[in-house]
């Protein structure tokens, strides 16, 4: 079954990256804001349920406890959010992919931890790839047609790098906290809960942003949100949420194999983007896009090897 779970996670995340694509609007200002809203509360629906469910016997404490790598998550999706509304869905998932090199770098230089051969060349393929493909933006910037919607430029590109960034230093830090349940500084957990715990204490922090952003929103800046009615939001929620469900039984299952597969969705997202929203680039792009996405894949197989031994 890990199988089947390892597949839904990679399709499911790849649609999800669609409809983020499809729910971004330039025209909307706070169009970033209005899924970070949606997503947390879809989140946020999962985590109580989850405890109410689970019987995981959570305590509350550990929302201020796990904050500050729910903040790291959360501060990387929102941005990313953001980066969707002017760059190709195409450029964005790959990029946005690579935050596991950014981890292993970040693992070497701070905890001194060693790393194989073909973990080198995993990072060494990521960097190169994600360095030419902005290298490739700003050469292009202001050389092309302008797409509200599609536009490409070195500015939007930054912002699938910055989520990496955030993304990997959340990944850095769920280190300390998942590493032993001995030696957590989660509460009330056990061996068998303590990755359910954290997701529900991420899950309920990004409930309460969701709701801070949506009196932002509705209130102070007066702006008209019915999120029910945010069709192509909603959907990417739920899917990010259901992909996370699955993510957990492909890993526990057999994450030698899953973790590579899953870390590739980016591959699906490419696919859907040139099928559904008719992107088109140019070779050279796509070259680095290749590049960056066998790094990706070396870096998924390097983890999984390395966790066999």
């Amino acid at each position: 079954m890990w199988f089947v779970f390892a597949l839904l996670t990679t399709v499911i995340w790849g649609l999800a990256d669609l409809f983020y694509k499809k729910g971004a609007d330039t025209n909307d200002k706070y169009s970033h804001l209005k899924i970070s809203v949606i997503v947390g509360l879809i989140m946020g629906i999962h985590a109580i349920f989850t405890i109410i469910t689970g019987n995981i016997n959570y305590d509350f404490k550990n929302i201020i406890i796990y904050l500050p790598v729910s903040a790291m998550y959360i501060l990387s999706m929102s941005i990313g959010y953001f980066g969707l509304k002017y760059l190709e869905l195409s450029i964005a998932s790959p990029v946005q992919n690579s935050s596991g090199a950014i981890t292993c770098i970040l693992c070497y230089i701070v905890l001194g931890q060693k790393i194989n051969l073909l973990s080198t060349i995993a990072v060494s393929l990521v960097c190169i790839g994600v360095i030419a493909l902005g290298i490739i933006e700003k050469s292009l910037e202001g050389n092309i047609e302008c797409n509200r919607k599609y536009q490409v430029g070195f500015f939007a590109f930054l912002m699938p790098v910055l989520y990496s960034v955030f993304d990997a230093l959340g990944t850095f830090f769920d280190v300390y906290y998942l590493d032993d349940f001995n030696t957590t500084p989660l509460v009330n957990v056990s061996e068998d809960t303590l990755e359910v715990v954290a997701n529900t204490s991420y899950e309920l922090t990004f409930l309460i942003i969701a709701i801070i952003l949506f009196v932002y929103i509705k209130f102070v800046k007066k702006q008209d949100f019915k999120p029910l009615l945010q069709g192509n939001k909603v959907i990417a929620g739920i899917l990010e949420t259901v992909g996370q469900f699955f993510y957990v039984f492909a890993m526990s299952g057999n994450g030698i194999i899953a973790a590579p597969m899953i870390a590739s969705y980016c591959i699906v997202s490419i696919l859907l983007s040139r099928i559904f929203l008719k992107e088109k680039l140019t070779k050279l792009q796509y070259t680095a896009i290749i590049i960056a996405i066998l790094g990706i894949v070396l870096m998924g197989l390097s983890d999984g090897l390395s966790g066999s031994v």
